[in-house]
């Protein structure tokens, strides 16, 4: 392994380490293409970012081993799939102990169409992205499963009207 990748990984190791310093041009070029499609070919790949194609794959591979690369994935389009609609849900709990938050998150996560769990600061203690049909399924997941989540105080619900920006690209 090279010493960027044994950095990394030393980096990585440590909860919110910032391994971007240690990612030279090349395995920039190699991590924003595959943002944009990662199902190009290792040859494709090599040619974009000129290096042989056992080189670009030793790379990928290291990336991979060190956790920069988390996993490949298809991105489904939610509206052809009956999941268009999207929900912003601002919870808040009625105690801030960790066990009524351990119960939440338990119960949370289970909930249909759960995209997103965020813990945050402000108003509120989180927030959720759902995916669903439309706002008759929303109405029917709320009334059978956000109104019996232990420990709730107050559920704000949004629905997205029209997207404008969506990505799954990281700022390299």
């Amino acid at each position: 392994m090279n010493f960027i990748m044994k950095a990394i990984n030393e980096r990585t190791k440590k909860s919110g380490a910032d391994v971007t310093p240690l990612l030279d041009r090349i395995d920039r070029a190699i991590l924003k293409t595959l943002q944009r499609d990662a199902s190009i070919s290792n040859v494709a790949l090599a040619e974009k970012v000129r290096l042989s194609p056992p080189a670009c794959l030793r790379r990928v591979e290291r990336l991979k081993e060190a956790g920069v690369i988390k996993g490949v994935v298809a991105l489904l389009n939610g509206d052809v799939l009956d999941a268009g609609m999207v929900v912003l849900i601002g919870v808040v709990l009625d105690r801030s102990t960790p066990d009524s938050f351990a119960q939440f998150e338990a119960a949370a996560q289970k909930v249909s169409g759960c995209m997103e769990f965020h813990v945050v600061t402000g108003e509120f203690d989180y927030f959720m992205l759902l995916r669903t049909r439309d706002s008759q399924s929303f109405n029917r997941l709320h009334a059978e499963q956000l109104l019996y989540l232990p420990g709730v105080r107050q559920i704000r619900s949004f629905m997205g009207l029209r997207q404008v920006v969506s990505t799954t690209q990281l700022p390299l």
